[in-house]
């Protein structure tokens, strides 16, 4: 057994039924793994990096411009994928102007989908899977709903666009560096389930760890790591200073279980990887 391996058996004691865990290195190869990485998981929210890189992938094809109008008036694609729209969380209701706070907006995703359908013709669901999901080889993920929280995947998918962001091959590696950097910097706004953020630091559909504190990462990843979590207690980080990433899925609904078990989970694989 490697010291990843024995660092992922403290999942054996999160409260839930199902569990699965993978560590993914900067080659793409998955490290150290716990649990039925074939086994299908809601994402929630886990879906947000999913549609962001399809949206990305349609920037490079030239189906839009990142600062094409979309959405409420004044914003464009780059709002919605940085939560800077104004857009409410669920809702067709703006509350602030574009590019003036960061609120948490799924209907900004589902708005940034509809857009892409509109520009592409052809259906989202469909567009994600033939730029993203296919060519990965992610043959067990689905989005069934939300463009914002509705997909369904395995950790042996994610294990692969979790490669995917180490290594870009669908997107140009300036087009990822661009997504995992801050867009609209200084903007405080609501991390779901840690309260606000002063800042509320968000790249282009990826969560930016920066300093923030309380995270559900640990304080032991780089400042540099980005990814996403979901409320179906799900989540996914790349740090690309310990050039590594991590996926982790559940069958119980993100609470108190998971802001104490994820970051000791981070520390202990990190801690691993140092060797």
């Amino acid at each position: 057994m490697t010291a990843i391996d024995d660092a992922l058996i403290q999942v054996d004691s999160w409260p839930v039924d199902n569990a699965a865990v993978a560590v993914i290195g900067a080659d793409g190869d998955v490290v150290g793994s716990r649990g039925d990485l074939d086994r299908v998981y809601r994402l929630a929210s886990v879906t947000k990096p999913l549609t962001a890189y399809a949206a990305l992938v349609a920037v490079e094809e030239g189906v839009f411009d990142l600062d094409d109008p979309a959405g409420p008036p004044g914003s464009t694609v780059r709002h919605l994928l940085a939560h800077t729209s104004g857009l409410d969380f669920s809702e067709d209701r703006v509350r602030a102007e574009p590019g003036t706070r960061r609120i948490y907006s799924n209907r900004g995703f589902d708005v940034l989908a509809q857009t892409l359908e509109e520009r592409a013709e052809i259906p989202f669901a469909t567009y994600i899977h033939e730029a993203v999901f296919a060519p990965l080889g992610m043959t067990s993920t689905r989005l069934t709903g939300s463009a914002g929280a509705g997909a369904e995947s395995t950790a042996a998918d994610l294990a692969r666009f979790a490669a995917e962001l180490q290594r870009p091959a669908l997107l140009a590696p300036q087009t990822l560096a661009l997504a995992t950097t801050v867009a609209f910097p200084g903007l405080d706004g609501v991390l779901p389930g840690y309260g606000v953020q002063r800042p509320n630091d968000w790249g282009l559909g990826f969560e930016l760890r920066d300093g923030k504190s309380p995270h559900w990462t640990s304080t032991a990843n780089s400042a540099e790591t980005f990814g996403h979590f979901g409320q179906s207690g799900t989540f996914l980080w790349v740090d690309p200073r310990a050039q590594a990433a991590c996926v982790a899925l559940a069958d119980r609904d993100f609470g108190p279980w998971a802001s104490e078990a994820w970051p000791p989970l981070s520390d202990a694989v990190l801690t691993a990887l140092r060797g």
